[in-house]
């Protein structure tokens, strides 16, 4: 077996890429400091920006969402009680975790699973399940095509 002392190694860092990563952090704090002061308009709310630019829902539908024992989450319209979509274990990853983030919420304040969630369609094709309980919403168009197109079909296949 070969042993090698090395001597001290000098360790050298260049300056260049020290101070792109400080400008990096500095840039980043100014922008930062000047939206919270108001320097800069914060992103748009989905909801004030649909009453400002007066949006109107065009399909609206409360649906249900059940955990089964087998790991299958079955989605029902609330007024009629009709089975609309079931997603066995393994598929259905976004409907999963979207409405787990919303009960999540309810469960944090202590709301119950009664009330229905509100899938609501908007003139301006955005896409919104909202949970009246607790106010919070999701935009389902921010996810994706694909994703929003999962839950679109929840308001399709309705019967009346």
């Amino acid at each position: 077996m070969i042993v090698r002392e090395y001597e001290e190694d000098e360790i050298t860092v260049h300056r260049f890429p020290l101070l792109l990563m400080g400008g990096l952090i500095a840039i980043t704090l100014a922008l930062t400091s000047a939206v919270s002061f108001g320097f800069f308009e914060r992103q748009a709310i989905p909801s004030e920006a649909r009453a400002a630019s007066g949006a109107t829902a065009t399909a609206t539908r409360s649906l249900l969402f059940f955990d089964e024992r087998d790991g299958t989450v079955r989605v029902e319209d609330a007024a009629s009680r009709e089975e609309i979509a079931r997603f066995g274990p393994g598929t259905g990853g976004f409907v999963r975790t979207t409405v787990r983030s919303l009960v999540y919420q309810r469960r944090v304040n202590g709301i119950g699973r009664a009330v229905p969630f509100e899938l609501i369609e908007w003139d301006n094709n955005m896409l919104t399940l909202r949970d009246t309980t607790t106010g919070e919403s999701v935009e389902l168009g921010s996810f994706g095509k694909g994703n929003r197109t999962t839950f679109a079909n929840f308001l399709e296949n309705r019967s009346n």
